[in-house]
């Protein structure tokens, strides 16, 4: 984990300024960290991006404790195991990681209203795309089934066109991280969620 470092640094630093202020985390891999426009598109919720490149879901739960520091939110937003699978790791280890999450979020804020982010149907890894709908199947399941504070919100099936395959304008030209209108597309479906689950 020791090549996150610097971003970790940088996040705990920017807690040291930012983190009273924060009602709502946006939290996870580099999806979230290059999400220029956040802050504009989440003004009412009072946002501040806490991911970092290349992050997977095991490194949200391993350096939680470091990034949180300082922050007191009302709501999280986490987007994470996108790379993970990527890496190698099989849908049953995202889903441990994603346990651990949860355990540290209700030790560290409570039961505040927290939202997964599905991951998304990349074009780059669209090899392995069982894989994906595998987790946020399972992921998904544990949320419901658990009925609490966790809730799920599927980006993956506003992403596919009509033959079930990813569309190409929301990312960029590597086909794994969104353009400007797949951000202006999770922008209205993770706004329209939390509006109607508080």
């Amino acid at each position: 984990m020791y090549w996150y470092e610097d971003e970790v640094k940088r996040l705990e630093n920017d807690g040291l300024k930012n983190g009273f202020g924060a009602d709502t985390i946006f939290y996870g891999s580099s999806t979230m960290r290059l999400w220029t426009s956040l802050y504009t598109d989440f003004e009412s919720l009072k946002p501040v991006n806490l991911g970092f490149g290349g992050s997977t879901l095991a490194a949200c739960v391993w350096f939680f404790e470091r990034i949180m520091t300082n922050y007191h939110p009302k709501k999280l937003v986490v987007y994470a195991g996108d790379n993970d699978l990527g890496d190698g790791r099989h849908p049953e280890e995202v889903f441990i990681f994603f346990q651990q999450l949860v355990v540290k979020v209700n030790k560290q804020f409570g039961d505040i209203p927290c939202y997964f982010v599905s991951l998304k149907p990349s074009v780059s890894r669209w090899n392995m795309v069982d894989q994906f709908k595998f987790t946020n199947n399972i992921i998904e399941t544990e949320i419901v089934k658990h009925d609490g504070n966790w809730h799920f919100i599927d980006v993956f099936k506003q992403m596919i066109d009509a033959q079930g395959r990813p569309k190409k304008e929301y990312f960029v030209s590597d086909g794994l991280h969104l353009s400007e209108k797949g951000y202006q597309l999770w922008k209205e479906v993770i706004n329209s969620y939390i509006a109607g689950n508080g």
